[in-house]
């Protein structure tokens, strides 16, 4: 299995530190609103990964972080007039509701910030007492340029890294390169004690604090969204590894950005969305399934026209797996596979051998889509009413394992007509037998409006809500 990591600019073999088992950190949201398409995709992707690593096998930890303190928190506690805890929980609940319509497995721990505020003081302490910190009236800053390796993930000289422009000058800086650790109350904010002031951390410190208490010192991923490669990334390492004197973390995955009908998201554009709005809209699997269907490191642009044909794509799949499941209900069929469909068997074997070649290849989701959609033009092809329940399970279960894999339903739920929707179903049938086209087609009409489509198939009628 390989993976491109940000650090080295390359795909690399994936060799964990320790043999079966995955220690992985994805940065959370800031819980302050609902969250946005913006923050579905690495929570999707990421996710994905996960899915796939416990697929091969490992055993994964997989730590995600809230962040539960923070301006936007207190702004938005602020303009409510309660208190930064009431709004960290309302959205962390919202949040996790949305997760759950993705069907984002929970992480292993989703760690609070103001639940770790020690662990953060201790780390800041050790950095100060190795010199790589320093604190300015009750500010604690980061020695930047005493970190040899600064900008070994993003690239970028220090010296060349302007002041003023990516980082505001404060005349208490020893230089306009540092950066905050811990700063002194506002008044009205939250607060915690420290050696240095009364205050709270700085935002980098956050994961690396929780990453270490979880992880360990040192971790096989470290993932998130393009835009936290710098500063983000680059100072969680630059402290991670001043503090604990080894790598911080072997392998960086980073996801493209999502544009908005080709412009970047942005209220003040008004195309904001969040992923609460697009479930009014959409079922969540498609979101899903449209999120993957690119590759995690290619921008994805977001637009109506887009995501209807993701709709289009999944309802292949999932249409192919309800017929697979009507044919299985039959009544008769061979269990055994025959010799001819042993052959077919061996055909369909070499497509699914795609789905794990596309994903060995740093998770190339949009390539395993096109083997599962080559899965299902085989079934579609292949399986009749003649079909035995061997072949029938082989063809269903594969593409329901693939699909589980990447996160997405595709088995429907049954679900109960009412007794008149059902005697209207039979009273139809019995209309076509007689040649009653009409009155058939006025049922057919009668319970489209009640939300039922009816499906004519050679396995006989069915039926799907609308």
């Amino acid at each position: 299995m390989k993976i491109y990591n940000t650090l080295t600019k390359k795909k690399e073999e994936f060799v964990p530190i320790e043999d079966g088992k995955v220690r992985m950190y994805v940065c959370g949201p800031t819980v302050y609103n609902y969250i946005h398409i913006g923050n579905a995709r690495p929570m999707i992707v990421f996710d994905t990964v996960r899915r796939y690593f416990e697929h091969k096998g490992y055993e994964v930890n997989y730590v995600s972080n809230f962040t539960d303190v923070d301006d936007k928190i207190i702004k938005k506690a602020i303009e409510e007039g309660t208190d930064t805890d009431t709004i960290s929980k309302r959205y962390i609940a919202e949040c996790k509701k949305d997760m759950a319509g993705m069907n984002i497995k929970p992480a292993t721990k989703h760690p609070l910030a103001t639940e770790e505020i020690q662990g953060m003081i201790d780390m800041i302490s050790t950095l100060i007492e190795k010199g790589y910190a320093y604190n300015s009236n009750g500010t604690v800053y980061f020695r930047t340029r005493k970190f040899e390796g600064y900008g070994k993930l993003s690239k970028k000289n220090i010296d060349e890294l302007e002041a003023g422009k990516r980082i505001a000058v404060e005349e208490q800086k020893e230089d306009p390169m540092d950066f905050v650790l811990w700063k002194p109350k506002k008044d009205g904010e939250p607060f915690w004690e420290s050696p240095w002031s009364e205050g709270r951390p700085g935002w980098h410190i956050e994961c690396s604090v929780m990453s270490k208490k979880y992880l360990g010192d040192s971790i096989d991923i470290h993932a998130g969204g393009e835009d936290l490669i710098f500063p983000h990334h680059e100072n969680e390492i630059a402290q991670s590894e001043a503090a604990n004197g080894v790598q911080f973390a072997k392998y960086w995955m980073h996801n493209a950005f999502l544009n908005i009908d080709n412009k970047k998201m942005s209220k003040s554009a008004g195309n904001f969305f969040t992923v609460r709005d697009i479930s009014e809209k959409v079922d969540l699997m498609v979101l899903r399934f449209f999120m993957l269907s690119a590759h995690y490191r290619n921008p994805v642009n977001f637009s109506e026209e887009l995501v209807d044909a993701a709709k289009n794509g999944l309802d292949r799949i999932t249409t192919a797996v309800d017929t697979l499941t009507h044919m299985l209900k039959k009544d008769g069929r061979d269990e055994k596979l025959t010799d001819d469909e042993a052959k077919l068997l061996e055909e369909y074997k070499a497509i699914t051998t795609r789905f794990d070649e596309a994903m060995d290849d740093d998770f190339n989701t949009a390539d395993a889509i096109t083997a599962i959609f080559d899965m299902v033009k085989f079934a579609n092809s292949n399986a009749d009413e003649n079909s035995s329940v061997a072949f029938l399970d082989a063809l269903k279960n594969q593409i329901i394992e693939y699909m589980d894999i990447l996160g997405i339903k595709v088995e429907k739920e049954e679900e109960i007509l009412d007794a008149d929707i059902e005697k209207l179903i039979e009273e139809r049938q019995n209309a076509r037998k007689e040649k009653n086209f009409a009155r058939a087609d006025e049922i057919r009409d009668l319970l489209a409006e009640k939300g039922i489509v009816l499906l004519d198939t050679r396995e006989g009628v069915r039926w799907k809500r609308n």
